[in-house]
């Protein structure tokens, strides 16, 4: 049964008679309604050695990675973008064994800094999300948008270096195990499955088509990309992650980003399999 659509108006968060540090409490007790994965919150307006303060401080607590989030009511401008790489560079400097990431959040990026935001994006890990107080009959909504997500080099088919699965077993075995229990769970319902090892990740092939990319993350971790292109089908393979409580990243070149190990393969194997169920139905139709 399809649900009503209702219509709603956008309506600016000052003049709901809210302030800055109101949104910054909600994302702070809500980091997850970022979209950015489970993260936990370490601190807020954290002071910074050489003046200012960091609106909020992020850490998916997985891998350790850490978030710098600056927050702007109204139009993103040239001062919010300077100061989310100051402190993004700040932290970097502080804990320069972790990953880190920019992320601005405003209720409204206008062109001409948005592409400024999109070049930086080039060499800063930089995300940017919209944030929109939506006025729907008698309810004010919250709403949050990843606009622009950290811009990753396309994967290379070609390695230079030799690379076995010899060299995984050595390096990241348990990487090795989870491609390849997955290979073995599709292999239920597709034939034509084959692994093929690169220096940076182990690529896993449907029907001579790459479909799935899975790299390193802290033991006993890995990192699953899924590469879908028809958008039918995307929006059924995040029902069925929604449904199903499996958190993901969605990335606007349409992969699926998930952290896996080989408990949860287990514990969701339906679901993977649902997945390239879905995934067979776009190959059948190319």
């Amino acid at each position: 049964m399809i649900k009503e659509i209702k219509l709603g108006k956008k309506i600016f968060i000052r003049n709901a008679g809210k302030d800055e540090y109101w949104l910054q409490d909600i994302i702070y007790e809500n980091p997850e309604k970022l979209g950015l994965g489970n993260l936990e919150s370490i601190r807020k307006e954290k002071k910074q050695s050489h003046g200012g303060r960091l609106d909020i401080l992020l850490k998916d607590p997985v891998d350790n990675s850490m978030y710098e989030v600056e927050i702007m009511l109204g139009a993103t401008d040239p001062s919010h973008i300077i100061r989310s790489l100051i402190y993004w560079d700040n932290e970097k400097r502080k804990y320069p064994q972790r990953q880190h990431f920019s992320v601005l959040v405003a209720e409204s990026f206008e062109r001409q800094y948005f592409n400024v935001i999109q070049l930086l994006s080039l060499n800063v890990p930089m995300i940017a999300i919209q944030v929109d107080l939506l006025e729907i009959e008698d309810q004010n909504v919250l709403n949050f948008t990843k606009i622009l997500d950290i811009y990753e080099e396309p994967e290379e088919e070609e390695d230079v270096k030799v690379v076995t699965e010899k060299t995984w077993k050595e390096n990241a075995e348990w990487v090795l195990r989870i491609a390849q229990k997955h290979l073995q769970l599709l292999s239920k319902i597709e034939k034509d499955l084959s692994l093929k090892f690169t220096q940076s990740y182990i690529s896993l092939s449907v029907n001579k088509k790459f479909q799935y990319y899975f790299n390193r993350r802290a033991k006993p971790n890995s990192k699953i990309s899924i590469k879908i292109d028809e958008p039918e089908k995307t929006e059924k393979i995040k029902n069925l992650f929604n449904n199903e409580g499996v958190d993901y990243d969605f990335r606007h070149n349409k992969i699926f980003i998930l952290t896996i190990n080989e408990n949860f393969l287990d514990e969701k194997a339906n679901v993977f399999l649902e997945v390239q169920k879905i995934k067979s139905e776009e190959l059948k139709e190319e």
